[in-house]
């Protein structure tokens, strides 16, 4: 097994325009390169076993949140990896356009051919955010395909709301 094994980073997230009970639909795409740092900590109790915890840059091409358009996102992963599939599960940072924040967390898991990840899926689920997103919530699914780099593509899907803000 590669030192320098790939993660999955899941926590994609995105939106349209919001009202403040109701649940917005929302779909968009995040483009991550190989995590950095990443470390791998072999388990020898059989073949391509080991724990892994990396975190990826996730870079918006397509989505917004209350229309704010994302930009990045930077998500820490731990996998456990047996095999030729991970269990993954994580936390998100992400950062709109305005420089509102929102965080997300994830689980899925991650195909491998050999030694390189092929697909990952993930559910997520908003927790909060900063600005404009604060009482952000919300879940969807994510899926995405690697390429020979290590790099990935997702598209995310879900639907979220965000709290009114209390009146004093």
């Amino acid at each position: 097994m590669r030192l320098s094994l790939r993660l999955l980073a899941f926590g994609c997230v995105l939106a349209s325009a919001v009202s403040a009970s109701a649940q917005t639909k929302f779909t968009g795409k995040c483009s991550q390169g190989k995590p950095d740092p990443n470390h791998v900590m072999r388990v020898e109790d059989g073949a391509n076993h080991a724990m892994v915890l990396g975190q990826v840059t996730c870079t918006w091409s397509d989505g917004d949140i209350a229309g704010v358009a994302l930009k990045a996102e930077v998500d820490t992963v731990f996998s456990d990896m047996t095999g030729a599939t991970s269990r993954d599960r994580g936390y998100g940072v992400g950062t709109a356009e305005n420089g509102d924040k929102y965080y997300v967390r994830f689980e899925g898991r991650t195909n491998f051919k050999g030694e390189v990840p092929t697909t990952a899926t993930c559910n997520w689920t908003f927790y909060g955010g900063t600005g404009k997103l604060r009482g952000l919530t919300g879940k969807g699914t994510c899926a995405g395909t690697f390429d020979a780099t290590g790099g990935a593509v997702f598209d995310v899907v879900g639907q979220y709301s965000i709290a009114a803000a209390k009146t004093k």
